[in-house]
């Protein structure tokens, strides 16, 4: 069994945010971010870069304080029981911080003796975690010689030694390929199901899609959108029947209820404009968050199949 801490088991909210501010010099980060996630959830946040996700990230974490406003996490102030916090998330950043010279084992077995995990729990905590997070074949190897996911995966081990109240998850999966991206949505999920509250950045659209019961649109150093995947997604409007050219782009659309009347109705008010063109197709489109982020932040980036992508947010490999 995992060595964990005793959750606080108190009804309400895990994080609490109230127009949080933070500059650096001139440089305005956060305009007054407030967002609450309840206990045992997933919570998303997105945003283009520079939105100010890893700046929110660190003043959750205690890592650099806010210049106005409060926060409390797992039900402790992050100003005034920084030590309280600290005992009760685990943050995990954008890259693997383990030990380079230490093999995967080595780095377990040490920040389980740092963490207080009693003497006579390691060694089956260890191999516990190597188990859970497919590092067997690779746990008396340098780290140094790992892959891009073994050492995600190891990192994600380690901030997991003990089970905590809040997992913050800053950008976990950046550079992973798709299996070993997949690998740790499962860990997520198996989390949250243990009540384990996550917090979670990320510029993958999929990946908030996947995970997300609420997600947070960060933009401009504001939440400037807030709800379910699909109550966000129903912000911006109605399923689209359309016709594509062999390049995918988008000839004519039509909105449709999503009824088989609605779809017909379209269908025929498409064939008028389709004419005596062959190399069309039909294409159902319901909203995605691409569109969303699209709607909201009015930025666009690299061009995908049929419309952009915001700029700085990337949908997973297939």
């Amino acid at each position: 069994m995992a060595y964990t801490v005793y959750m606080t088991h108190r009804k309400g909210s895990a994080v609490v945010v109230r127009d949080v501010h933070k500059a650096f010099g001139p440089t305005r980060v956060l305009t007054g971010v407030s967002l609450e996630i309840p206990r045992g959830t997933v919570y998303a946040l997105l945003g283009p870069n520079g939105a100010g996700k890893t700046t929110l990230v660190h003043i959750l974490s205690t890592l650099v304080p806010a210049d106005r406003g409060s926060v409390t996490v797992a039900g402790a102030d992050v100003a005034t029981e920084r030590h309280l916090v600290r005992q009760r998330i685990s943050l995990t950043g954008q890259f693997a911080t383990v030990d380079e010279v230490l093999t995967g084992r080595e780095n377990l077995r040490l920040m389980a003796a740092l963490l207080g995990v009693p003497r006579r729990d390691r060694p089956g905590l260890v191999e516990q975690m190597l188990t859970r997070f497919d590092l067997t074949e690779s746990a008396d190897r340098p780290a140094r010689t790992y892959s891009g996911g073994q050492r995600r995966r190891l990192d994600l081990a380690i901030s997991l030694l003990r089970t905590p109240e809040v997992l913050i998850l800053d950008e976990p999966t950046t550079g992973l390929d798709t299996r070993s991206r997949q690998q740790v949505w499962r860990f997520v999920r198996e989390l949250a199901e243990q009540g384990v509250t996550v917090l979670l950045t990320t510029q993958y659209l999929e990946e908030a899609d996947a995970l997300a019961d609420r997600i947070g649109v960060l933009h401009h150093g504001r939440i400037v959108a807030e709800g379910t995947p699909a109550e966000l997604k129903a912000r911006v409007g109605d399923e689209r029947v359309a016709l594509v050219d062999a390049a995918g782009v988008v000839v004519a659309e039509r909105v449709t209820d999503g009824t088989p009347a609605g779809v017909a109705r379209a269908l025929a008010e498409l064939d008028a404009v389709a004419a005596d063109r062959t190399d069309l197709n039909v294409d159902v489109r319901r909203p995605t968050l691409d569109d969303v982020f699209l709607a909201l932040t009015g930025e666009t980036g690299p061009e995908g199949v049929g419309h952009p992508t915001p700029t700085g947010l990337v949908r997973s490999a297939s």
